[in-house]
């Protein structure tokens, strides 16, 4: 081994990052209404070939498919799965940059003419004609304004989906339309864009849509809410402002990998 390729793979160690996982990531894109759209793929190797689960990540508000999987970076901690990071559009935000100036996602159905909802139909499309997709385990995360469209996700396209692990996100015009699912939610209780007290209600509110009872605390500083008809909320409560931990992310998919859609059931003969 030459000392360029040591170099490489020591960074690659000291990174937490393995070489396979890195160049495992992709750009793609779609056309949407006449805009192109893109993402940041990371595709296993028997992807077309063998039941995939697939885990949808959603950067914040102004924030970049890169840099969501540089930091998230969810394709080196489940190599199993295909992820996609896909790259938001310049919005206009609730809380911050009203002029539209940086990139994120539709807060509500009918914004934006729906582009994001759309961006995803086509993606998740795309996706399932190329490669082998497990449909019972199909997944989403967004931070911030990718929380919000997260719970949006689940709203309008909740029955594709077997959960979901919003970070930092309320959807207050979401919440009538949810449908029990299994939910992991991220705080933190010095939050001071999206308020830890919005955060309470939005989880009190996924509570009562997925019948829960009183909490259970978990492991690794979790607290489970048992829920009668199986869509359990876990939230995990930090005590910073308005980031993403760096534990968020093997939490997130430890919690994912739980949860599947039921097995289809086979026509009587």
């Amino acid at each position: 081994m030459n000392r360029r390729h040591t170099f490489l793979l020591l960074c690659a160690l000291c990174t937490g990052l393995s070489l396979p996982a890195a160049e495992a990531l992709t750009r793609r894109t779609w056309t949407i209404d006449g805009i192109t759209r893109e993402a940041l793929v990371s595709l296993p190797p028997d992807a077309a070939t063998q039941p995939t689960p697939v885990l949808f990540v959603f950067h914040g508000h102004g924030g970049t498919m890169g840099h969501a999987a540089r930091t998230m970076a969810f394709h080196t901690l489940w190599p199993e799965a295909l992820v996609v990071y896909p790259q938001g559009l310049n919005t206009p935000g609730a809380l911050t940059d009203p002029e539209g100036k940086k990139s994120g996602w539709q807060s509500a159905a009918g914004a934006q003419d729906d582009r994001d909802l759309k961006f995803f139909d086509a993606l998740l499309a795309s996706l399932r004609r190329e490669f082998r997709l497990d449909d019972r385990r199909l997944y989403a995360t967004g931070h911030s304004n990718g929380g919000g469209f997260t719970y949006l996700l689940w709203a309008e396209r909740g029955a594709q989906f077997a959960a979901f692990a919003p970070s930092s996100a309320v959807a207050a015009r979401a919440v009538p339309k949810l449908k029990p699912k299994p939910v992991w939610h991220l705080a933190g209780r010095n939050d001071d864009l999206v308020k830890f007290a919005w955060q309470e209600r939005m989880i009190d509110a996924v509570r009562r849509t997925n019948q829960c009872g009183p909490a259970q605390p978990a492991a690794k500083g979790q607290v489970t809410y048992p829920s009668k008809v199986g869509a359990p909320v876990v939230t995990y409560i930090h005590p910073g402002g308005h980031t993403f931990p760096v534990e968020a992310p093997a939490l997130i998919v430890a919690f994912l990998k739980t949860h599947a859609l039921p097995a289809p059931t086979a026509p009587s003969p």
